[in-house]
């Protein structure tokens, strides 16, 4: 993968302390969650004594004598000034730029290293996934569906590896459509070899995601994880031939924890590449799905779907509405469906007066709340 050299800049303390406590053995994104709410933030969990950490519950001796002798914050200010070198952006899940929908996922990680051009906030969100053995039959089923959400504002997220998911990827740039390829491992090198020209392109078209700092190897146990990060980011997973084990059923579980949507392609009842995707229509951990319009529909983005010019003349014809309740409106009209944390941010509020105002909107019947803290134009 070519590199941006940039200016480097002074290390954000806190952020490195967060990228420090992900390092740490044994402490994953929960119990850091934990720690970091008993102790007030990052680095004050590094300057507890052992007795207290102790006493934090799910720490215990063993946990807390590990964090007290960790020597990792020279580690996390050494990748931080690798990342400004490289031009590769990380963000914590107190960060407005995080994925707001993975940060709604109990294990969620602290930080995520972004190289790309394009938000991972934009308004819809789909992750494709599937068998890395595709046949004819799939390739069609996934060029077909990305053709078909060309008009519909998407992005994609996929985990680029053989199969359908680089297929995916492939097709999303063929026709224009930014895509996030999710890693398991870190961004200094890119994992299978021979996708190395496809993530090229799409740093300038989508861009690619990890929850791993630089030297991480490609592992096993990785990819599991990193297909919850798939599924935690995307509004609905899109199953496309799965054999009855593999990583897309994995994706489609997590997605299932997560209360998100998932559509699964139905195939030959002879055909074990689509074992794995009857079976999730069967035991209705999927929705049968055999067309972009039909996902748009079930997830009721039609309504979101609107053009620049029906948006303002619906802002135009709102009721009186104050400087502030008219700011927060464009926003939403802009965003479709919007997590309250990034409208807080977009606004410029604290969340509390910004979900006041979303209070007062709703009894106007011009905002709808949605599960999960989202919010959007009626």
């Amino acid at each position: 993968m070519s590199i941006q050299t940039t200016a480097t800049a002074a290390p954000d303390e806190e952020l490195v302390y967060l990228m420090a406590l992900s390092f740490l053995p044994r402490i994953g994104s929960i119990l850091s969650r934990q720690l970091i709410a008993y102790c007030g933030s990052a680095q004050a969990v590094f300057k507890k004594k052992k007795h207290q950490l102790e006493r934090i519950p799910g720490i215990g001796p063993e946990r807390a004598a590990a964090i007290v002798h960790a020597r990792v914050r020279d580690a996390a200010e050494a990748e931080w000034f690798f990342l400004q070198r490289h031009d590769i952006r990380v963000h914590s899940f107190q960060d407005s730029n995080y994925p707001y929908r993975l940060k709604q996922c109990a294990d969620a990680p602290l930080v995520v290293y972004y190289k790309g051009s394009e938000s991972l906030n934009t308004a819809h969100v789909l992750a494709i996934v599937g068998t890395r053995n595709i046949t004819p039959y799939g390739r069609e089923i996934v060029e077909r569906l990305i053709q078909e959400l060309k008009s519909y504002g998407v992005l994609l997220v996929s985990g680029l590896a053989y199969g359908v998911d680089i297929a995916a990827h492939k097709s999303a740039l063929k026709i224009g459509i930014p895509s996030i390829g999710v890693l398991a491992h870190g961004l200094d090198r890119i994992y299978p070899a021979a996708h190395r020209s496809t993530a090229e392109k799409m740093l300038s078209c989508g861009g690619l995601l990890t929850e791993y700092p630089s030297a991480t190897q490609p592992e096993r146990d990785n990819f599991p994880a990193r297909n919850r990060i798939v599924a935690g980011m995307s509004d609905a997973t899109i199953v496309i031939e799965s054999a009855d084990r593999g990583g897309a059923l994995i994706t489609a579980e997590f997605a299932n924890e997560y209360n998100r949507d998932v559509f699964a392609y139905p195939g030959r009842t002879d055909d074990p590449y689509s074992a794995g995707c009857n079976r999730l229509i069967r035991t209705h951990k999927a929705l049968l799905v055999e067309s972009a319009e039909q996902i748009i529909e079930s997830l009721n983005w039609h309504s979101s779907i609107d053009t620049e010019e029906s948006k303002q003349l619906q802002l135009r014809i709102l009721p009186d509405l104050n400087e502030a309740q008219l700011a927060l409106m464009k926003i939403l009209h802009k965003s479709g469906v919007i997590h309250l944390d990034q409208l807080s941010w977009e606004c410029q509020l604290a969340v509390g007066k910004t979900a006041a105002m979303l209070l007062e909107l709703e009894f106007m019947g011009l905002v709808k709340t949605e599960p999960g803290k989202l919010f959007r134009a009626v």
